[in-house]
């Protein structure tokens, strides 16, 4: 496998991606963005970006925060995140601007591109498909949910893939409830697959915060990971 850093830019911003592949193979092959969550473009963004190359595909960990910055702790964490939720046009925009970066690598079918998303990045692939984006189909692990407001829905041509604990405080049942009712009003091809007794980043296995409302489970990270492969599988066929 390869590795490699992807250097773009939004809005003069600098934006640090990371791209992993199978080196020994020579064809173009179907792209996957990984979108980070609310601490930025980290070990375990890159170490998801590395799983997809193993299945096959071209990993790519994208960077929404430029330099890829990090935040240090649930403060810095909340300051990095919310210009894109205060301003969900430019969290649309500078996503768009991974999907076409990647697009250029010379091991990707442009073509064939899908994104993954944890948490904040979970939002970012949803906001993505909101936007129109040509990609084929976005995958929300335990994502916020809310639409944006005052920001109408374009035409959702991806697939849509919400993988979701259902005693995730960031994203109560009403808006499990209100994101379904969105995505069938935007007759968006759409899914929902919600885990009983799990909480906020059930994915992460440093996550141990029931106060908080992130802790990691097991069975579920196993189970939206298979998920994932099989939707992945299907849309970029």
């Amino acid at each position: 496998m390869k590795t490699e850093d992807l250097l773009y830019t939004h809005d003069k911003t600098s934006c640090k991606g990371w791209v992993a592949y199978d080196d020994k193979k020579a064809s173009r092959r179907p792209a996957v963005l990984v979108a980070h969550a609310w601490a930025g473009r980290d070990a375990f963004a890159c170490a998801k970006a590395e799983a997809l190359a193993k299945l096959g595909y071209v990993g790519f960990a994208i960077d929404m925060y430029g330099d890829a910055r990090l935040g240090k702790d649930k403060d810095e964490n909340a300051q990095l995140m919310t210009p894109f939720l205060t301003d969900r046009m430019m969290l649309k925009s500078r996503i768009q601007a991974a999907v076409d970066a990647i697009k250029k690598h010379p091991t990707v079918n442009a073509d064939k591109i899908a994104a993954i998303g944890f948490c904040f990045g979970g939002l970012c692939v949803l906001d993505l498909a909101r936007s129109g984006s040509a990609v084929k189909g976005v995958v929300s692990f335990h994502g916020l949910l809310g639409a944006p407001e005052n920001l109408p829905n374009a035409d959702i041509t991806a697939r849509v893939l919400a993988l979701h604990g259902y005693d995730d405080p960031m994203a109560p049942p009403e808006q499990l409830v209100a994101f379904a009712k969105e995505m069938t009003e935007s007759k968006a091809d759409w899914e929902v697959l919600a885990y009983g007794n799990t909480m906020h980043a059930f994915t992460n296995p440093e996550a141990n915060d029931p106060g908080f409302g992130t802790v990691y489970r097991e069975a579920a990270d196993k189970r939206s990971w298979k998920a994932m492969k099989t939707f992945l599988g299907e849309v970029l066929a």
